[in-house]
């Protein structure tokens, strides 16, 4: 071979290797792309008002509720109908969970083993709705593969708690577009990796300045007719809180 042709061929090689360093150092690494679509509907700061529309054989009712919450220590939320609910407030303050319940004037700790229960009696837990755990920093992350979701080309991302975390899952399959990092499916499943419920998310569009899925429907595995569906009504995101206003006080006396 003569010394031109080695020389060509080193630079194939060379020229084939940057391409696919360039090529991987494009693609975020699963933790990456899980951090990126928690922090587009987070925010570091944000304010909203919620629809919880809870759905049953025979029967549905409706909450809407005022939330506030500060990175991912910090949250509380309010409910501000029906009248009979109105006022009642959960806050969470890092490693703690209150409950304020104005009817009987009592402040209630929720303990660790509530935060699986069904939140009001939806489909969902008293986690996925104050984030006692953290879906960036209490489970590893495994890009699983790549399918489509509702015309998405989406990441297919597996979550595996860590050891040392107190969580309610035993893992979490997630569906994360590839352009906009909307995560348009969830997966839940126990210890026994028996699938508990499925979350979908649609209707994405424009709110708080910027494009996000803005319903969330909740379908428990085990419980024909039964469904949660979560609308975002109103949301601002990086707004000014200060971790005062996350206080006993504060849930007692917001309207």
């Amino acid at each position: 071979m003569s010394s031109l042709s080695k020389s060509r061929k080193i630079l194939f090689f060379l020229l084939a290797a940057l391409t696919f360093n360039f090529i991987e150092a494009q693609t975020p690494n699963a933790r990456e792309i899980v951090k990126r679509s928690y922090d587009l509907m987070q925010g570091e700061s944000n304010e909203s008002y919620i629809s919880v529309e809870i759905v049953r054989p025979t029967w549905k009712r409706t909450i809407t509720v005022h939330s506030w919450a500060k990175g991912k220590d910090y949250s509380m939320a309010v409910i501000t109908d029906p009248p009979k609910e109105k006022g009642q407030a959960f806050l969470k303050r890092k490693n703690e969970i209150w409950n304020w319940q104005p009817s009987i004037q009592r402040m209630i700790k929720l303990p660790p083993s509530m935060m699986s229960e069904g939140w009001m009696g939806s489909d969902f837990s008293n986690d996925d709705l104050l984030k006692e755990t953290s879906i960036v920093d209490d489970y590893e992350h495994n890009l699983i593969g790549s399918e489509k979701v509702n015309g998405f080309d989406c990441y297919k991302i597996k979550l595996t708690p860590k050891s040392e975390a107190a969580v309610v899952w035993g893992s979490i399959v997630k569906w994360i577009s590839k352009d906009n990092y909307y995560q348009l499916k969830s997966e839940y499943y126990d210890e026994e990796n028996v699938l508990i419920k499925t979350e979908y998310a649609s209707e994405i569009k424009e709110m708080g300045g910027r494009i996000i899925p803005t319903q969330f429907e909740l379908i428990p595995a085990d419980k024909p007719g039964h469904k949660t569906i979560v609308r975002l009504l109103k949301v601002k995101f990086n707004i000014a809180l200060s971790e005062n206003f996350f206080s006993q006080q504060q849930m007692k006396n917001i309207k």
